[in-house]
């Protein structure tokens, strides 16, 4: 067996899958590069038409205003050194959120996708909490926590957990039973069934739950922090308001657009990295 084969999670090699070649061909990779130059084009062309109109007089000041006025107000919130600041809070929120939520939805996942009744005994209670609106929550959570940190990460946490649970589960219960089966065969005792076969199996379905738990992270962030608070991107939009001040509240869009892009291609790259044995992961080039 070669060293690339021995490296592979025992599921792809019971079930035949040959280890991706350790440098793609050059076509393969300058059609990547195309590829990921040609993503950027509708984005660039908007913000061109969007200047443009703007500049024209076709976009009120007030109603949008242009972006090159959006990276001057970004740039002198940025000297004064608010948007650093207010873009630390939120992160912080986010990840601590995360964190929780996502060890709490993973572990309840497990257990419910390897137990007939722990699914019986959690999971409808699971779901009935997981269809309540952030929206409906906020009073409970300001008499729970008042205005304090405490409330806008129990809301994160309750939005990343429910994407993270259901994924855990369907990738556990979508493992080929052959693959345990064999697996059964050659000796593995159950701890070694579920490390080298069961999860590498599931973890396609969890690190797509992940990316949906970073999207709802921030979707419940922007409803956290407008719970009162005196920072946070959320703030300084909600204060913008106060004032009118649209280019503000753009750029407050604008940050929580590129953040949770940044953190989508951080999970796209952790999935081919720890899926590259995958033929399906190991052909992308997003």
């Amino acid at each position: 067996m070669s060293d690339a084969s021995a490296s592979l999670p025992l599921a792809a090699r019971i079930a035949g899958i040959a280890p991706p070649p350790t440098q793609r061909p050059r076509t393969a990779r300058l059609d990547g590069t195309r590829f990921a130059l040609l993503s950027w084009l509708v984005p660039l062309t908007i913000v061109l038409v969007w200047e443009a109109a703007a500049r024209a007089g076709l976009l009120s000041l007030q109603v949008l205003p242009a972006p090159s006025r959006v990276l001057r107000t970004a740039l002198d919130l940025i000297a004064e050194g608010r948007l650093v600041s207010d873009m630390g809070v939120s992160l912080l929120r986010a990840a601590v959120g995360f964190v929780i939520g996502g060890s709490i939805g993973f572990v309840l996942g497990t257990l419910v996708g390897f137990s007939r009744l722990a699914e019986a005994l959690l999971d409808r209670s699971i779901q009935m909490v997981r269809a309540i609106p952030f929206l409906a929550l906020l009073p409970l959570v300001i008499v729970w926590f008042g205005v304090d940190e405490g409330g806008k990460i129990f809301l994160v946490a309750l939005g990343v957990a429910f994407p993270i649970y259901i994924n855990t589960v369907l990738g556990i219960r979508q493992v080929d039973p052959k693959l345990i089966e064999l697996g059964r065969v050659i000796g593995l005792d159950n701890w070694a069934l579920v490390r080298r076969i069961v999860l590498p199996g599931a973890l396609p379905s969890i690190l797509t739950g992940v990316r949906y738990a970073l999207a709802t992270a921030w979707l419940a962030l922007v409803v956290a922090e407008t719970i009162a608070t005196t920072s946070g991107i959320g703030f300084l939009a909600m204060d913008a308001r106060e004032f009118l001040r649209t280019d503000v509240i753009v750029l407050a869009i604008v940050v929580y657009a590129l953040i949770g892009m940044s953190a989508d291609a951080i999970t796209r790259t952790l999935e081919r990295r720890l899926l590259a044995w995958h033929p399906n992961f190991s052909k992308s080039t997003a």
